[in-house]
């Protein structure tokens, strides 16, 4: 079924297949970095129309930009995204929390931010 905004095709299933798109061309050029931008973009537009319903799709859209970011040498870019997707996570709770704990720990270990990183591998564990 799919689940349509206002008319303007951007919809919940659309947002999971360019996801879904974006993992299978990791280190084929630009495809994946399209697919995952234009992913977050439209998960922000149906987040801001029904937050409760969407939120865990923005999340989940923010992370996978992040480890993008993160299989291209980024992090400093990953870093915005794993945050926002953290942030998001914390409402939700369970396997997007911790999904999202391991994401910025990731990145925050790239950048050199390991206690950091240690803190939120703990927080993980006790969800």
């Amino acid at each position: 079924m799919a689940r349509t905004g206002s008319g303007d095709g951007i919809s919940a299933d659309a947002v999971e297949g360019l996801l879904a798109y974006a993992a299978t061309q990791r280190g084929f050029g630009g495809g994946a970095t399209m697919s995952t931008e234009k992913a977050i973009a439209d998960a922000r537009v149906l987040a801001a129309r029904d937050p409760v319903r969407h939120a865990g799709l923005l999340a989940r859209a923010l992370r996978t930009g992040a480890r993008h970011l993160m299989s291209r040498g980024r992090p400093e870019r990953a870093l915005p995204l794993a945050e926002e997707a953290l942030g998001l996570a914390r409402a939700l709770g369970g396997a997007p929390l911790v999904m999202a704990l391991g994401c910025t720990a990731d990145v925050l270990t790239a950048l050199g931010r390991k206690e950091e990183a240690l803190m939120l591998l703990e927080e993980a564990e006790k969800e």
